[in-house]
C-alpha cells in the first residue's frame, strides 16, 4: 500500500452521486473556512438496491483514495454508505490504512437530534430500499432513545425525480404523495419525519404539500454540520490536519460536463469537476 501523504489536507466527502451536495452545502453554510474535497461515484450509482458486501467494498475504494489525495477525515455524505459500510471500514481498514485517519457517517448526527424534535415519540424515515432494509436508522435512534417508535418507507423512484430536475414537475406528486400517506397509514401518530436520503430535500416543496400539518421534516446538512462542528473541538488533533482555504474541489467517477450540469440542480453554482477512476 502507498505511503498516505502525513501533511494537512482537505476534509473529504464522498456519495454514490449527487444527493451528498446537500451535505456538502451544509456544511459549507456552518464551516467555510476548510477546504472540502467531494467525490461522487456516479459511474456507479445508485448504491441504494446493491448489496452490503458491493456498497462496502466500492465506499472503501473511494475512503482510500481520498485518504491518497491528503484527507484526513473524510465524511460518507450517503445513507447508504453510512448503513452498510462505514462501521465495517471504521473497525476492519481504518487500523490498516491510518489509525489516526477519521470516516464518519450521517446516520448518528442525525439519531442524536430526533430525541429533541419528537414530541409524540413516533418517528418516520424516508430512504432508498438499502436504507431501510438496513434498519441503521432504527437501530441508532434506539440506542439513545429507546422509547422513540420509528416507521420507514422506501421511496424508490424520489431520487430519480431529482437526479432528472423533475423534483418540480406535476408527476412529482403523485410519487412524493404515494409514500406519504403509505408512512402515515404504517403510524398516525408520527410528529418528525426524517428524510434518510441525502437527494430528497429537493423534494421539500412536494413534501410539505402532502405531509399533514404539524409534522416536522428532518433534512440532514444541518445537524450533520452542527455534528462536524462539534466533533473538530473534541477532537482537535484532527481539526489541525484539515486545511482552511476555502476551497472545493469535486471529482467524479462520471463525466464531468454531465456532473456539472447535474450539480448546479443541487448548488446553484458553478463547480470545478475532474475525472477519477476507483478500483
Amino acid at each position: 500500500m502507498a505511503v498516505l501523504p502525513s501533511e494537512p489536507g482537505p476534509i473529504g466527502i464522498f456519495d454514490s452521486g449527487y444527493g451528498g451536495l446537500t451535505i456538502l452545502h451544509g456544511i459549507r453554510q456552518l464551516l467555510p473556512q476548510y477546504d472540502y474535497l467531494y467525490l461522487g461515484d456516479n459511474a456507479r450509482a445508485p448504491y441504494g438496491t446493491r448489496s452490503f458486501d458491493v456498497v462496502y467494498e466500492f465506499t472503501r475504494q473511494a475512503v482510500t483514495r481520498l485518504f491518497e489525495m491528503g484527507c484526513h477525515l473524510v465524511i460518507l455524505g450517503c445513507n447508504t454508505a453510512s448503513a452498510k459500510a462505514l462501521r465495517t471500514i471504521q473497525e476492519n481498514d481504518l487500523p490498516n490504512l491510518d489509525p489516526n485517519r477519521r470516516v464518519l457517517g450521517i446516520i448518528r448526527p442525525t439519531a442524536e437530534v430526533i430525541g429533541q424534535l419528537t414530541h409524540s415519540r413516533h418517528v418516520g424515515i424516508f430512504a432508498t430500499e438499502g436504507t431501510i432494509k438496513s434498519e441503521s436508522y432504527n437501530l441508532e435512534i434506539h440506542k439513545l432513545f429507546p422509547d422513540i417508535q420509528v416507521s420507514g418507507v422506501a421511496c424508490p423512484f424520489w431520487v430519480p425525480l431529482v437526479e432528472y430536475n423533475e423534483a418540480d414537475s406535476p408527476g412529482a406528486d403523485y410519487f412524493v404523495k404515494k409514500r406519504i400517506d403509505q408512512l402515515m397509514r404504517l403510524d398516525p401518530d408520527i410528529d418528525t419525519i426524517i428524510l434518510g436520503c441525502t437527494h430528497y430535500p429537493l423534494l421539500l416543496p412536494k413534501i410539505h404539500k402532502y405531509t399533514p400539518r404539524g409534522i416536522r421534516i428532518v433534512s440532514q446538512g444541518e445537524y450533520v454540520a452542527g455534528a462536524l462542528q462539534r466533533y473538530f473541538v473534541h477532537h482537535p488533533a484532527i481539526e489541525e490536519r484539515c486545511t482552511k482555504g476555502g476551497h472545493v474541489h469535486y471529482l467524479t467517477t462520471e463525466n464531468p460536463e454531465k456532473f456539472k450540469e447535474s450539480a448546479q440542480i443541487f448548488l446553484h453554482e458553478p463547480v470545478e469537476v475532474d475525472n477519477i477512476t476507483l478500483a
